[in-house]
């Protein structure tokens, strides 16, 4: 009870039994020797380098499309490709400043990137309160065994805030805005900006004038230079996205082009996070850095390809279907847990719209002891480390271990039943 006392909740949209839930937390630690954890550290800058790269190419000179690496239809047609951004140069040239990563471990032990999390990725609130709850009961501890902190991220976070900062402005007004209270990650929202000692802000609370971004105080408007926004793009500016927007500031984008504020992540980074482009990240590896991806991906059919079509048609029993622009759990199939009816229904979607779906095979994620009534049992686990991209790359050590409580369930999110587990990176030999 002590998380519900402190508000450390998350809120789930359309629960009629009550909006706001606590996020289990499974006392017993995921535990990751410091070899593996450089491993996983040397494998995620290279991820976020090369989607950087990427990003910055296809709101410019569009190399990787015009070379034939990636079809130029797949980036074109994406849901998030904002073509409106073309040619525009980004804050210190950042598109992805914060990234979540999903990994997880198939049965044989191997690391494998399940997805990129590249516009307003959460979670890391529950790294920090899984730590401070396990502090608490254990103090002492954590010295002994030799584990590497977390709590320094939100100094972290604003050094990366900081950074990207208009050119010319020697102390920052940095804010971070939010959707408001009933947003799934509010609890985060709000915990972050008082870790960081800024203000939180909805849309209400800042106004563009001569396309400069100011602030409502009760002394009056007080301009912002940098904001670590928490709305997708689509809600971010009525004026150009979505004109029924209530959470976003009418005329931001202008004064993001005119240089006078700065947004982590930068618009347009959704089209990274598109489960269709996912697919396409070990060859922006090759082609960008001339490297083979340290961190494989999890093996991926495209439902827009013929081929692939048709054995996903022929296999959907047998796969995860995910559509390209869910997140949450939401928008999938898990074929071999599927009803006959589930199963005809994601036929007829897969073959209505191709480029939105891709499908993998059910990889039998690695396990974890857990505490589950009052016995410790096996469940399933990936990891979410958390990235940041400032003036330099820094990963958070650890990351948040999510654990799917229901027996033999692949699902981890919270939102459909997940808890989570401290993650303990160990220092090496000195």
């Amino acid at each position: 009870m002590a998380f519900l006392r402190q508000g450390i909740t998350f809120n789930v949209y359309g629960d009629s039994a009550g909006t706001e839930k606590i996020f289990p937390f499974d006392m017993l630690p995921r535990i990751i020797p410091a070899k593996e954890w450089e491993y996983l550290e040397r494998g995620l800058t290279q991820r976020i380098t090369a989607l950087n790269l990427f990003l910055h190419d296809i709101y410019h000179e569009q190399r990787i499309l015009k070379d034939g690496v990636i079809p130029p239809h797949y980036v074109l047609s994406g849901k998030h490709f904002r073509r409106e951004f073309a040619g525009f140069n980004v804050p210190k040239d950042i598109y992805i400043h914060v990234c979540g990563t999903d990994l997880i471990r198939d049965g044989d032990g191997q690391w494998l990137v399940l997805e990129d999390n590249g516009r307003c990725p959460s979670g890391v609130s529950y790294v920090l309160e899984n730590r401070r709850a396990m502090k608490r009961s254990f103090p002492g501890m954590f010295e002994d065994i030799g584990v590497r902190p977390v709590e320094d991220y939100p100094q972290e976070l604003l050094r990366m805030l900081n950074h990207i900062a208009p050119a010319g402005v020697a102390d920052p007004t940095v804010v971070l805005l939010t959707p408001g209270a009933y947003n799934s990650a509010y609890f985060e929202h709000t915990y972050l900006a008082r870790q960081m000692g800024i203000e939180i802000v909805e849309g209400r609370d800042l106004v563009v004038r001569d396309a400069r971004v100011f602030m409502r105080t009760t002394k009056g408007l007080r301009p912002v230079h940098v904001i670590y926004r928490r709305i997708d793009d689509d809600f971010l500016d009525p004026t150009v996205f979505r004109r029924d927007s209530m959470l976003g500031v009418p005329g931001l984008v202008r004064a993001y082009r005119a240089g006078n504020v700065s947004l982590a992540n930068s618009i347009g980074t959704g089209i990274a996070d598109d489960k269709v482009i996912y697919y396409f990240v070990p060859r922006m590896i090759k082609y960008y850095l001339d490297q083979e991806p340290i961190i494989p991906n999890v093996p991926t059919y495209l439902a827009n390809e013929e081929a692939d079509k048709k054995y996903i048609l022929e296999n959907l029993s047998k796969l995860v279907v995910k559509a390209a622009n869910e997140s949450g759990g939401y928008g999938m199939l898990m074929g071999p847990k599927a009803s006959k009816d589930e199963i005809e229904t994601f036929r007829k979607q897969v073959e209505a719209d191709p480029r939105n779906y891709i499908a993998q095979p059910m990889i039998s994620l690695s396990r974890h002891p857990t505490h589950v009534d009052g016995k410790f049992e096996g469940r399933h686990i990936d990891l979410r480390p958390f990235i940041l991209y400032g003036d330099k790359i820094t990963i958070v050590p650890g990351g948040l271990t999510r654990v799917a409580l229901r027996k033999g369930s692949l699902v981890v999110n919270s939102s459909q039943g997940g808890g989570s587990k401290d993650t303990w990176v160990l220092y090496g030999d000195e």
